[in-house]
């Protein structure tokens, strides 16, 4: 398993890149994760955003992601699992069951970290513009995330998104699926320094994040499809989502 790369030269500064994504969605296509995260690098790099981590800082990151590939050298659930079932609250407060929505059909299962994390964003935004494609299999999306249910209100309020964002605030969900994990005091105070407070999105306590997951779950609740990295800004294609539909 890679571990995250979380130099700022390499991976981008994502505090800054935060507010710089905004602009990026509203004009990016409909090609995949990977092309438009390379034309987001593109932009980031043009913006002139400077580093504004000290080497400590960046050593402390590099540690937490060395500690979390070890942690979790193999995240996430696998292809022919049954999925756990899933009964937790959307961003406005209505109760949703993932095994009565697969009733419908497939559902594309997507733990993300939370509003403020750019590729997370990326990342749905490119889902979003599939959603077309997904129902052409009767399949639908679903995501998942730590933050509390107004973060997610806001968020979908914000970029329009029409599929179910559900808040796992007792992080059960993510551990049944393999994906839970804690930032340490250490980085946490990194991430507060420069204005990310995880737990202003979670809750206060709660300095945990999913390791970033996309499920492919056919009727019976079957797991067909899987994808889950430690590093964050690796994530499932659209291509291979409509892939595993076609093979449902």
């Amino acid at each position: 398993m890679k571990t995250m790369k979380i130099y700022i030269g390499s991976c981008i500064f994502l505090f800054s890149c935060f507010i710089q994504f905004n602009s990026f969605a509203e004009t990016s296509d409909g090609s995949g994760f990977k092309e438009q995260r390379q034309k987001f690098y593109e932009q980031m790099k043009s913006s002139g955003k400077k580093d504004k981590f000290s080497a400590q800082e960046k050593q402390v990151m590099k540690q937490a992601a060395d500690a979390l590939a070890k942690e979790l050298p193999d995240p996430g659930l696998k292809v022919g699992a049954k999925a756990p079932e899933i009964n937790l609250k959307n961003a406005f407060g209505k109760k949703i069951s993932l095994y009565a929505e697969l009733k419908k059909g497939p559902v594309i299962l997507v733990f993300y970290r939370g509003a403020w994390c750019p590729f997370c964003n990326l990342h749905l935004h490119v889902l979003q513009k599939n959603i077309p494609n997904f129902k052409k299999y009767n399949a639908q999306l679903i995501a998942v995330t730590p933050q509390k249910p107004d973060k997610s209100a806001g968020q979908i309020k914000k970029d329009k998104f029409p599929f179910e964002v559900l808040s796992d605030t007792d992080s059960q969900v993510m551990k049944a699926y393999n994906l839970y994990y804690e930032l340490n005091d250490e980085l946490v105070k990194v991430y507060k320094k420069h204005d990310l407070d995880v737990e202003a999105f979670n809750g206060k306590g709660r300095n945990v994040l999913p390791v970033p997951g996309t499920f492919v779950i056919n009727g019976k609740g079957i797991i067909r499809g899987a994808h889950a990295e430690t590093d964050y800004k690796e994530r499932m294609e659209p291509e291979e989502i409509l892939n595993i539909l076609q093979k449902l």
